[in-house]
């Protein structure tokens, strides 16, 4: 295992093979080259950013390419577009709405989700799985993304069976944690595999994983006794490996917990973009996959127009008479430099005329801006905002709703196919709650439909779009009921 506090996380080669010995195909190895890659340009790191060059005389230096990181601005804006504090879950039962909207306010779900998309559509994949604390019969949403995310079963469809590994701190002690999300009759690797049947039924109530809050380690047990005792039902199982590599039990560790619901206990988040990296891949693609070159033109425009500033700075030639002397420890007399030592004052040796010769180049400043704006339009264009969002030219990004929806068509469109995608992780992470929380107690009736209502006023005319729907209101073309439904998700 790599230093405690790396700044990196990565599956660990134990816990690899830990699942490839349960009889699983890890599909990560074929994807952790690009997922690197991807995880790369968007800290603005590697060789494009720091590199070494030769001088005219062969002496090697190291260089660092200034960046403005657009990487992570096209995954950020992507993030913001998507999913805010507006976005609602809509139920078929208003009950169920109801406390969904106070689960996702109390777990503080949307804006960490926001998160979970940027890295999302920055590395090509990213997760929600359900925490479980059976103690206080409370369910919470885990938030992953690609470099912690290994399927084990899927299609082309979608992912029925997934393991999380991240690591964790008990009694001061590091771990790496690997929790598999398993539906079934508790075998894994088939025939003759682990068996892990219901054997902890009688285990005392716990929670689901690593709590690092109270120094405790507490994995998934069998919570509430009967819950989810349906043998298709979704299970969450635990195993903890220290630093060695050696599987670990502290003591309270329950190893399975039956989780109540037939729904997956996780969602996986990618971008509506076909995968054309690996074929049959579980793992997305970052939506930035195809305009790496984009990437790089911008921060090699911005790296040039910074230094063509830094070194269109004025320089001051001074005649030797202009520079006081002292002794040095020799006895000889030396010149006593001034300035700030950012060669921009120069001592002319042996000169007595010109005393003061100031010498400004001409920048260029404004061709370097061009260069820029090219750039950053070409990078609107191949991360599907369209190629005036980022024109800095312009009156700023996105202007109003109505510009939007006027001027670019294929932001609109692909906001649209990745609501689609999105839609589809969030109501599956939901139905995923309420039926474990229902396994714990909650008193929840069927939820019915559930669907995202995505606050779309960046690009929709949301105040003109109410003012059409209050006039057909008022001419009895719609409810009040039809107009809440829309307007306040209210079933």
């Amino acid at each position: 295992m790599a230093g405690v506090m790396d700044d990196e996380y990565w599956v660990p080669e134990h816990v690899r093979e830990y699942l490839r010995a349960l009889g699983f195909v890890l599909p990560l190895k074929a994807m952790e080259p690009y997922i690197r890659s991807w995880h790369d340009w968007m800290r603005a790191s590697g060789s494009f950013y720091d590199y070494r060059d030769i001088d005219g005389v062969g002496r090697l230096y190291e260089v660092h390419r200034r960046s403005i990181h657009p990487a992570m601005r096209v995954c950020r804006e992507w993030g913001s577009l998507l999913l805010n504090d507006k976005t609602q879950v809509v139920c078929g039962a208003q009950e169920c709405t109801d406390w969904l909207a106070g689960y996702l306010a109390d777990c503080g779900f949307m804006p960490a989700a926001q998160a979970t998309v940027v890295r999302a559509f920055g590395m090509g994949t990213g997760a929600w799985a359900l925490w479980v604390d059976a103690d206080s019969a409370k369910v919470r949403i885990r938030h992953y993304d690609a470099r912690m995310v290994v399927p084990l079963t899927w299609d082309e469809e979608s992912v029925t069976e997934c393991a999380f590994v991240t690591r964790a701190f008990w009694r001061g002690k590091v771990i790496d944690q690997l929790q598999m999300h398993l539906r079934g009759d508790g075998t894994i690797g088939g025939a003759g595999g682990l068996s892990l049947a219901r054997a902890h039924t009688a285990a005392p109530r716990c929670k689901n994983d690593v709590d690092s809050g109270n120094g405790g380690v507490t994995v998934p047990g069998t919570g509430s006794g009967d819950a989810g005792s349906s043998g298709g039902g979704y299970r969450i199982v635990t195993v903890c490996f220290d630093e060695q590599g050696n599987e670990v039990a502290p003591v309270g560790v329950c190893p399975v917990y039956e989780t109540g619901s037939e729904w997956p206990t996780f969602a996986i988040v990618k971008p509506a973009i076909d995968n054309t990296r690996v074929d049959m891949s579980p793992y997305g693609q970052s939506v930035f996959a195809d305009a790496v070159d984009a990437i790089q033109a911008v921060d090699l425009a911005f790296d040039a127009m910074i230094s063509e500033v830094d070194n269109g700075k004025m320089r001051v030639f001074l005649s030797d008479v202009m520079f006081d002397q002292e002794e040095d420890g020799a006895g000889r007399k030396v010149s006593i430099p001034f300035g700030r030592q950012d060669c921009t004052v120069f001592r002319k040796v042996m000169s007595t005329e010109d005393t003061i010769r100031e010498f400004a180049p001409a920048l260029r400043t404004d061709a370097q801006a061009k260069a820029l704006r090219t750039a950053l339009q070409m990078l609107g264009d191949l991360c599907g905002f369209g190629i005036s969002y980022f024109d800095f030219d312009g009156a700023g990004y996105v202007k109003t709703a109505t510009e939007v929806s006027s001027d670019n068509s294929a932001l609109m469109r692909n906001i649209r196919r990745h609501e689609r995608v999105l839609e589809k992780a969030v109501v599956g992470i939901c139905r995923a709650a309420m039926a474990a929380s229902r396994a714990l107690g909650a008193n929840l009736p069927d939820e019915g439909d559930v669907r995202v209502s995505f606050d779309d006023s960046i690009i929709t005319d949301t105040a003109a779009e109410k003012q059409q729907d209050m006039a057909e209101v008022a001419a009895g073309l719609m409810t009040t009921a039809e107009y809440r439904a829309k307007w306040y998700g209210e079933a």
